[in-house]
C-alpha cells in the first residue's frame, strides 16, 4: 500500500509504548494490554479513553502488519513531513530530510512524491486515494468455562456491546430511502491538489474527510457513521483443550471496517474454573483415589475416575506406598497432535474407628512386624 500521509507525524511505536526493536509479539502483547485498559467498555463516557482506544487501534493496525510496518520504518527513517516545502527546503534543513535534486531527473523527483503521496505534478499515480478502506478494531471478550467443556470443546454464545454495522441503514450511513452522493469537491477521489511551487500534494478532501462521497441526509441511528454501538450476539468455537488464559482469535468478529475495509478480530480470553476432582498439568489429567491400607499392602484392582467415559481399572502392586503416582495412557487431554495421560496419585485410607476384629488383626500384624525386626 501506497504511505499514509500520517505516517510522517504520528509515532505508532509511542502510542503502543514499544521500542521500534520490539518484536512482532511484543507490539500484540503491548496492543492487547493497552486495548483492554483503553476499551468503551471499560471507560463508559469517557471520550479521551476512546480516542486513545482509536489511537491504539490504528498504531497496531500499521506495526502488527510486517509489510505496513516495513513500509512505516521506510518513511521514519525519511524524517518528517516538514523536509518538502519548509525552511530547509528540497535540500534538506532543521527536522527535515535531504536529497540533491541534481541527482535526480524530473521523473525521479516525481516518482517519489509520488510514491509518498500519491501523486505527482507529472500525474496522477493509480495509488491516490483518500483515506482508503480501514481495518475494524479488534474487539476484546472474556469468557469463563466449566473445566470439562474446556477439555471437550464447545460451541456457546457470547454476549456482547461492541461497535457493530448499523442495523437501520445496514451500514451506508445514510438514512433508508437515500445513499451517499458523489463528493462534489473531489469528484469521489476522496482528496484534492495542493500546489507547493514544484510539486503539487494530495491531501484528504476536506469536505468528504478522504472518504469521496457525502451523506446529505444522515440515518438517524448512527448519524451517518454507518456503526452502531448495541448488543449483538457471536457464535463462538471453543477448541477441545484450551487452557485457562488463552486467548482465542475470531476472525471478522470484531468492528466493522470504514470505507470498505475488512471488520476486525473477536478476541476471547478464556478463563477455566476449578474441578472439584481433576487438575491440569499441560496435556495430562491429574487425579487423586483412596484406596484401603489392606489393599496397598496388598496390592489389587482399584476404579479410576475420567474425565469422559466409564472409570478405568488400575492394577496397584502389593506394597502401593501412599503419594504413589500412576500413568494411564491416552486419558489426559485430547489435542490434534494427540492425547496426554491421567496421573493417578494413591492415598491410603486410615480407618477412623476400629471393630474389634480389625484391632485384634493389626495388633497381630504389629506382633509379626516385632518378630521379624527383632528375631530370634
Amino acid at each position: 500500500m501506497a504511505p499514509q500521509r500520517e505516517w510522517f507525524e504520528q509515532d505508532y511505536y509511542a502510542t503502543l509504548g514499544v521500542a521500534e526493536t520490539a518484536s512482532a509479539k511484543e507490539i500484540t502483547k503491548a496492543y492487547r494490554k493497552r486495548a483492554r485498559e483503553l476499551h468503551p467498555d471499560k471507560n463508559p463516557g469517557n471520550a479521551a479513553a476512546e480516542e486513545r482506544f482509536k489511537a491504539v487501534s490504528t498504531a497496531y493496525d500499521v506495526l502488527g502488519d510486517e509489510a505496513k510496518r516495513k513500509e512505516y520504518d521506510e518513511v521514519r527513517r525519511l524524517g518528517p513531513l516538514g523536509g518538502f516545502g519548509g525552511r530547509g527546503g528540497p535540500g534538506g534543513g532543521p527536522g527535515g530530510f535531504s536529497f540533491n535534486v541534481n541527482d535526480m531527473d524530473g521523473a525521479g523527483v516525481s516518482d517519489l512524491i509520488g510514491q509518498m503521496f500519491g501523486r505527482s505534478r507529472g500525474g496522477r499515480s493509480g495509488a491516490a486515494s483518500g483515506v482508503g478502506p480501514r481495518r475494524g478494531a479488534d474487539v476484546n471478550a472474556e469468557l469463563t468455562l466449566e473445566f470439562a467443556d474446556a477439555i471437550r470443546g464447545m460451541t456457546t454464545t457470547l454476549h456482547l456491546t461492541s461497535d457493530a454495522q448499523c442495523s437501520t441503514c445496514q451500514g451506508s450511513g445514510a438514512r433508508p430511502g437515500t445513499a451517499p452522493k458523489l463528493c462534489p469537491q473531489c469528484g469521489g477521489r476522496g482528496v484534492v491538489d495542493e500546489n507547493q511551487g514544484l510539486f503539487s500534494f494530495s491531501t484528504p478532501c476536506p469536505r468528504c474527510s478522504g472518504i469521496g462521497t457525502i451523506i446529505e441526509d444522515p440515518c438517524p441511528t448512527c448519524r451517518g457513521s454507518g456503526v452502531e454501538r448495541r448488543p449483538r450476539e457471536v457464535q463462538a468455537r471453543i477448541p477441545a483443550g484450551v487452557a485457562d488464559g488463552q486467548t482465542i482469535r475470531l476472525k471478522g468478529r470484531g468492528s466493522p471496517g470504514r470505507n470498505g475495509g475488512p471488520a476486525g478480530d473477536l478476541l476471547v480470553t478464556v478463563h477455566v474454573a476449578a474441578d472439584g476432582r481433576f487438575t491440569r498439568a499441560g496435556n495430562d489429567l491429574r487425579v487423586r483415589v483412596k484406596v484401603p491400607f489392606t489393599q496397598a499392602a496388598l496390592g489389587g484392582d482399584v476404579l479410576v475416575p475420567t474425565l469422559d467415559g466409564p472409570d478405568v481399572t488400575l492394577r496397584l502392586k502389593p506394597g502401593t506406598q501412599a503419594g504413589s503416582r500412576h500413568r494411564v495412557r491416552g486419558k489426559g487431554v485430547a489435542t490434534k497432535t494427540g492425547s496426554g495421560d491421567l496421573i493417578v496419585t494413591v492415598e491410603v485410607a486410615i480407618p477412623m474407628q476400629l471393630s474389634d476384629a480389625q484391632r485384634a488383626a493389626i495388633e497381630q500384624l504389629v506382633a509379626a512386624d516385632q518378630e521379624t525386626t527383632v528375631g530370634p
